[in-house]
């Protein structure tokens, strides 16, 4: 089990988060014309990665806040978590 260090709430399980995505992942700009080719490659075309990877986890049974969590997608490894609203560094 993996235990995720919440900015907010401290030390949790896993049980009480769900994975919400890649946070590189970058959303089409809003109210700009986004072709069909480029919301597929949005929504759907994604590189499975693996190693060292940057991931959005919402703490559904805490604080219910979104944070990001830098972990190893191999070895489930978690090296640091921060708000979801800081800059990765």
């Amino acid at each position: 089990m993996l235990y995720i260090n919440c900015p907010h709430c401290g030390m949790r399980s896993q049980n009480e988060f769900s994975y919400g995505g890649d946070a590189s992942v970058k959303r089409p700009e809003l109210n700009k014309e986004v072709s069909d080719q480029e919301w597929d490659n949005f929504v759907y075309n994604r590189k499975s990665l693996r190693g060292k990877h940057l991931e959005l986890w919402q703490h559904i049974s805490g604080c219910r806040q979104w944070i990001k969590v830098e972990r190893d997608t191999a070895t489930h490894e978690i090296f640091r978590t921060f708000k979801a609203d800081e800059e990765f560094a």
